[in-house]
């Protein structure tokens, strides 16, 4: 009998010692094939999170970030201990004792969830940061067997330390925010260290489903599990019983809830500088690089500045917008069964929120009709009113323009004197669209970009984007390549009619005025925009000497070799018009415009800097009083100095007596050409100070005309005045410097004539010639075209029957401008 029992207990101990010893062999075995060709864990102490790159302005204020998972990455030994504690006092209690896996806290969750109790994830930190960098989300046995095995590797690898750190920072929390210190600016708009407890457990409650424990949505079940991590901190001995107590009572605060400002309330709304630094980086390191690499990018841009030139813009486009008189709205509306409820559908619709033009533009909707008013929902305003005189500028009524149910945009009209409240009034997005941009001459630092009326209403950014026929703006440059070919502003050409033969037919070119002026000085030619003299003149140097000039300056990258390009009728952007005009402005060199100062990596490395000036005393703690550092430029000469100066000075005629005259007063000496092409599809003012270049254009999107009274000077010229007055107080301007190498000679700025150098008056300026190079007085070019005999050609630009100069001997005389025939003019040329 013993015998029998002692037998059957071997071979019960047999099978169960064999079972055993199979169930080892099979999970051995299991482990092994599933652990052959797993991740190398290795490369998780390398492991670099996506991490949000941010833009600063110049004085170091955060203007905008960017990124695909909203992520500030904190070293471990920066993180708090209390947001170390939630964390694992909710996900993990026994992360610093196991190995990667925690059988008894996995016995423990499920008991607990089998008592009724709190749900706690069986899975340690360990295995978690293993599924989220190296296996992802799948649900299968498979997965957490691979998941086992690659916790107990990494162990092995990493410090406890390391491993909370890629957990802390890789985790969603809801919000668009990824790791804990984006999800504390996101729900508190606190940094980690002044987290309270509470704040800390909320966020510790957060990684199994964020939006089920939503603050506002989900509060109540939110406090709950806000609670029972805080119940496990005092438990596992991280809070003090008073501590505990207090936090367990204390209301759940946040952001959504209104009870903290937003972190993005202190950023500016997204516009166009930021996102064209977005474009332009993304481009050179890659869009991956530059959403998740966490690059520090110092930008150019003057706050002060592109707020003046923003509303400038806007009230140049709104003027002429208004004046047509026409009501086109937003083309959005809200269904009849929504108005019910208009706050909530109002918040639904996509329209821009971004206008600050004389106050804030808010969104409304039309909530009823009468003859002398009209009712709307303003967002955040409640029910107002606006009143039949707000319209005298539009054709028609309320009824005839309005329906209910229709967006529209309004601001408060405050009196200047005091800003009481008058009355609501409508507003409406210009169909007509611009740009503006102003730079540093020497620099090439974009100091403000406005790409269009509003970005959030069109994210187009016209100063960068879009290519326009500059008109006019682009004779400037047909006088660079004839003042370098032996030309000067005394030497008078032909302003006479034009007949060429084309493949599309005959091209007659013809003067704004419709006028013929006959043999002018070039001086004269630009500051009054003379067509033909310019057609006769790229004639005479030769289009291909033109197009290189345009090349060489950036404006066009291969411009077409046509005599109708001369005018500006090849298309190209405001950005490279700029940028173009500041070489004139800083005597000839090269300098290549950028929104951006430095670019910094996530540890803080530069790795873009704009400015590459050689600074022979920065590395000296202190110099002399009085004694700048010696810096050295090594750009590119473009243009000859003194050429750069000449045609400096011919602009500076177009803003004092020409085109422009009137329309640009800045108090220091400013140089410009405007622009109006074709039928005034696109009108044009780019100019310069001796520091700042500036440009804006006016046109619609698709092109069309802008009436017959639109001009270069009349509509973009102002922009350029309000902008730059706002440029020069903060960044003064003085006189253009006159390169060595020259001498002023006097001529009359009508006839090109040379005068004494004692003469003054009205119609004498005194231009800047070579040394050297005598000028040649009284020979004409025609560009080789022929004209009809006895046609009268000059007509003197200031009236009357001569000018008026005064001579040596301090007596005013008339030099009578009789107009010429064919007969009286030698063909000239260059041929």
């Amino acid at each position: 009998m013993i015998r029998a029992i002692l037998s059957l207990f071997g071979g019960l101990f047999t099978l169960v010692t064999m079972g055993a010893l199979a169930v080892a062999l099979s999970i051995g075995g299991v482990f092994w094939i599933y652990g052959r060709d797993l991740p190398d864990t290795d490369q998780l102490a390398q492991y670099t999170p996506p991490t949000i790159s941010r833009i600063y302005s110049a004085e170091g204020k955060i203007i905008d970030e960017f990124a695909e998972e909203r992520r500030l990455f904190t070293p471990a030994n920066e993180i708090p201990d209390m947001v170390k504690h939630a964390f694992i006092s909710a996900e993990d209690k026994n992360f610093y004792t196991h190995q990667g896996y925690d059988p008894r806290g996995m016995v423990a969750a499920a008991l607990d969830a089998a008592q009724g109790g709190a749900v706690r994830g069986a899975s340690t930190i360990t295995q978690q940061v293993m599924k989220n960098f190296l296996l992802g989300g799948e649900r299968s046995a498979e997965r957490k067997v691979k998941e086992l095995i690659l916790a107990a590797r990494i162990e092995e690898t990493l410090s406890k330390d390391k491993i909370l750190e890629l957990y802390l920072n890789e985790i969603f929390l809801g919000q668009n925010s990824y790791g804990v210190t984006a999800a504390a600016q996101s729900y508190f708009n606190k940094p980690l260290t002044e987290l309270e407890p509470q704040e800390a457990a909320y966020l510790a409650a957060l990684p199994k489903a964020p939006s089920t424990y939503h603050p506002v949505r989900a509060k109540e079940r939110a406090i709950e599990r806000r609670n029972f991590v805080l119940r496990e901190m005092f438990e596992n001995g991280y809070l003090t019983e008073p501590e505990y107590r207090e936090a367990r009572v204390a209301p759940l605060l946040s952001v959504q809830g209104g009870d903290f400002e937003s972190f993005r309330d202190e950023i500016p709304p997204r516009d166009y500088f930021t996102d064209e630094i977005r474009r332009q980086l993304s481009r050179d390191f890659g869009e991956g690089e530059f959403f998740g690499g966490g690059l520090s990018v110092r930008a150019t841009m003057d706050p002060e500045l592109q707020k003046v030139a923003a509303v400038a813009l806007q009230e140049a486009l709104e003027n002429y917008d208004r004046g047509l008189g026409r009501w086109r709205g937003s083309g959005k509306t809200i269904p009849e069964d929504q108005l019910g409820d208009w706050e909530d559908a109002l918040a639904g619709v996509n329209i821009a929120r971004d206008i600050e033009l004389d106050g804030p533009w808010f969104p409304a909707v039309v909530l009823d009709i009468a003859d002398q008013s009209l009712t709307v929902g303003v967002e955040g305003q409640g029910t107002q009113t606006v009143p039949r005189e707000d319209i005298q500028w539009l054709r028609g009524d309320f009824f005839e323009n309005f329906a209910r149910g229709d967006v529209v945009h309004v601001r408060k009209m405050t009196a200047d004197g005091d800003g009481a409240f008058i009355r609501w009034t409508l507003r409406q997005v210009p169909e007509v669209e611009g740009a503006f941009m102003a730079m540093d001459v020497d620099t090439g630092r974009v100091l403000a970009m406005q790409g269009g009326f509003s970005y959030q209403h069109s994210v187009f950014n016209r100063a960068t984007q879009a290519t326009r026929q500059p008109g006019s703006s682009f004779k400037p440059f047909v006088y660079a390549a004839a003042l370098d070919s032996g030309f000067s502003p005394a030497t008078v050409v032909v302003d006479a009619p034009i007949e060429i033969n084309t493949p599309q037919g005959l091209w007659r070119p013809k003067n704004y005025s419709n006028k013929f002026y006959g043999p002018t000085p070039l001086r004269t030619g630009i500051e009054q925009s003379r067509n033909l003299m310019t057609v006769r003149l790229a004639q005479e140097v030769g289009m291909d000497t033109v197009a290189s000039y345009a090349e060489r300056f950036g404006v066009y990258d291969n411009m077409g070799r046509f005599l109708a390009n001369s005018l500006g009728s090849e298309e190209t952007t405001l950005y490279k018009m700029v940028a173009a005009y500041s070489m004139f402005a800083n005597g000839g060199e090269r300098v290549e415009p950028t929104l951006v100062d430095r670019v910094q990596d996530r540890w803080g490395r530069s790795v873009y800097t704009h400015d590459r000036r050689q600074c022979f005393d920065c590395d000296i703690a202190s110099l002399e009083p009085g004694v700048a550092p010696t810096i050295v430029s090594n750009r590119e000469r473009v243009m000859n100095a003194i050429t750069a100066y000449q045609l400096t000075s011919m602009m500076k005629g177009v803003v004092e007596r020409g085109t422009a005259r009137g329309k640009v007063d800045l108090g220091v000496p400013v140089a410009g050409k405007t622009g109006t092409t074709n039928d005034a599809k696109d009108v044009w003012f780019v100019g310069f100070t001796s520091n700042i270049a500036a440009g804006c254009y006016i046109g619609h999107d698709q092109p069309r005309s802008l009436g017959s009274g639109a001009s270069g000077g009349g509509m973009c010229a102002p922009v350029f005045n309000k902008v730059m007055k706002a440029a020069t107080e903060k960044y003064g301007g003085g006189p253009f410097e006159v390169p060595p190498g020259g001498h002023f000679i006097k001529i009359n700025r009508f006839t090109g004539a040379r005068l004494p150098d004692s003469a003054s008056g009205p119609d004498v300026v005194a231009e800047y010639f070579r040394l050297g190079e005598e000028p040649i007085f009284g020979v004409t070019f025609d560009g080789g075209f022929e004209m009809g005999a006895n046609l009268p050609l000059v007509e003197g630009a200031g009236g009357g029957s001569g000018q008026q100069v005064q001579n040596a001997t301090g007596k005013t005389v008339v030099i009578p401008t009789k107009k010429a025939t064919f007969g009286t003019l030698s063909s000239g040329g260059l041929y």
